[in-house]
């Protein structure tokens, strides 16, 4: 098992890949946006936003050591990713409604992201049940130049994501059904 030889380690590297994972989902959505021209509604920036308030539990769990209070955090940010992600599914769930978006492999992005909230909140409970609390102990060990790369990667994930935000919505709310850019000038301002 990962535990057995280094638990300290084994913790990083699922912690890592959790982390990798909420970077590749944050990434995707990300490139659909510009691919399909297809803008994030507010409930959709609340889910990157929870999104990335989990990733930085785990980021969290690689940099200072897994702590309960770090899986908390993801949980808790699971637990809001889902209820923004499970209202849009309701509010799509009628029958004849398109939903919003593109489907992607038959499933629109916040239904997806129910999925992803659901299995995020399922490995912190099997983390919490099998990681212990190393503390100070795994600092002492210098963090791989893959799980800085990582690291690297959700920070400028999170970034290029804000930044769009910013650009999609300016410091004001965003409207229901964006149709442009507010600070690119390519949208009438609400």
């Amino acid at each position: 098992m990962i535990f057995s030889r280094n638990p300290a380690r084994g913790s990083r590297i699922l912690n890592g890949l959790a982390l990798l994972g909420i970077t590749a989902i944050l990434c995707m959505a990300f490139v659909w946006q510009f691919v399909y021209d297809e803008l994030p509604c507010p409930l959709c920036l609340l889910q990157r936003a929870a999104l990335m308030l989990a990733g930085v539990g785990f980021l969290l769990n690689m940099r200072l050591g897994p702590s309960p209070m770090h899986y908390a955090m993801s949980i808790a940010a699971s637990l809001g990713g889902m209820a923004a992600s499970g209202r849009q599914v309701l509010l799509h769930i009628a029958p004849g409604d398109p939903g919003y978006g593109t489907p992607f492999l038959g499933l629109h992005f916040y239904t997806w992201a129910f999925i992803a909230f659901s299995a995020i909140i399922a490995f912190c409970a099997l983390m919490l049940s099998a990681d212990r609390k190393w503390g100070d102990s795994m600092l002492k060990k210098p963090m791989s130049a893959l799980g800085v790369v990582v690291m690297a990667l959700f920070f400028i994930a999170v970034l290029a994501n804000a930044g769009s935000t910013t650009l999609q919505c300016g410091f004001g709310p965003c409207p229901d059904d964006p149709a442009g850019y507010l600070w690119l000038g390519s949208a009438a301002a609400p």
